[in-house]
């Protein structure tokens, strides 16, 4: 272990430094975090999106096989 002789000065220093550090890595594990659940987010509205697509196919689709009227102008 190492041992460094420090005034009462030096050990606020220190622990001022080491509380900096700590807040760092506790937002950076916030953000961290933040940017997970943003992506999380994100995955399942894609998914949202993709299962709504095949539903709306499909609904175009049962609709298409009932032969509807097909309107020609005029």
């Amino acid at each position: 272990c190492l041992y460094i002789s420090c005034s009462h000065s030096c050990y606020v220093v220190l622990v001022q430094v080491m509380a900096q550090i700590a807040l760092a890595d506790a937002m950076e594990l916030m953000a961290n975090t933040m940017a997970q659940e943003t992506v999380s987010r994100t995955a399942d509205r894609v998914a949202q999106e993709a299962r709504r697509d095949g539903e709306d196919e499909l609904r175009l689709e049962r609709f298409m096989n009932n032969k509807p009227p097909i309107f020609k102008g005029g």
